[in-house]
């Protein structure tokens, strides 16, 4: 299958991208720059020019693919009701051309990206194999630039690693090996209009994490209040405080999809993620 993966060169997509070339799939990769590109071409991917605000490029990219996975997402903490327009109006364009094929197409859940994933689920009724795949809070491994790395840079400057009351909140969690499985799974084989949870770890308690942290870093681990939450965890205070268990038991019966790869706290104890 030639696949057109959008944010083909990101965290997640280049996991995703090595992931279907070593199945047997041909992978088109969307990138914007030079570097992208060797990045692309160096995994064995074909190149496609263009990025989320080229409307023609993804309408191109997705008319010579027999499916498309899209990844791709502006994070702009500073504009992300713009970030979020811009993904539905790319969702829309792919889906344009898809409609009527019944090639797969797979988008990703994002916080109040209710609009996107109702577009991907319209186009069910529309001739496409679409599906919403939804991961986890934390998308751990090698290279992680999400929110563990940030709440370890902040323990870095606090002097302390915090958890917010008893710490009894739960983070559910996922490998990036594991997520990328679970697209080429989803790809291949998840049924039009499927809503798929991208779980490994139900829901590890935060103050675990706060307390891997704590040690790695030879920091003490303390519980504060959630008034001084903001202070201490600036725009993830309200993140830090959330309870949002969740389980793939669906997910992985529906597609066979087992996480084999290591858990969060796992992988934190490792220690790759304290090597500045």
């Amino acid at each position: 299958m030639r696949v057109f993966v959008t944010g083909a060169t990101g965290y997640i997509g280049s996991a995703v991208v090595r992931e279907l070339i070593d199945a047997g799939h041909k992978v088109i990769g969307l990138t914007r720059s030079d570097k992208g590109a060797l990045k692309l071409k160096d995994a064995g991917a074909e190149v496609h020019q263009g990025s989320l605000d080229d409307l023609d490029s993804l309408r191109s990219g997705a008319a010579i693919a027999d499916g498309v996975i899209h990844l791709a997402f502006k994070h702009d903490f500073s504009d992300f009701v713009g970030s979020l327009a811009t993904d539905l109006q790319a969702i829309e364009a792919i889906g344009e051309v898809l409609e009527g094929t019944g090639k797969p197409f797979l988008t990703t859940a994002h916080a109040n990206g209710t609009a996107s994933d109702n577009a991907t689920l319209a186009l069910a009724k529309r001739g496409v194999r679409a599906s919403v795949v939804s991961l986890s809070t934390s998308v751990h491994g090698d290279g992680d630039k999400g929110f563990v790395p940030l709440l370890i840079n902040i323990a870095r400057e606090k002097g302390f690693s915090a958890y917010i009351g008893d710490g009894s909140n739960r983070w559910p969690a996922v490998h990036r090996l594991d997520a990328a499985h679970l697209f080429r799974l989803a790809l291949e084989a998840a049924p039009a209009g499927s809503k798929l949870d991208g779980v490994g770890d139900e829901g590890i308690p935060f103050r675990d994490i706060a307390n891997v942290i704590g040690r790695h870093l030879n920091l003490p681990v303390v519980s504060i209040t959630r008034e001084e939450a903001e202070a201490h965890f600036g725009f993830l205070g309200p993140i830090a405080a959330l309870d949002i268990p969740r389980s793939s038991v669906q997910t992985q019966e529906l597609l066979n999809w087992r996480p084999v790869h290591p858990t969060l706290i796992s992988d934190l104890e490792r220690g790759h993620y304290f090597k500045k």
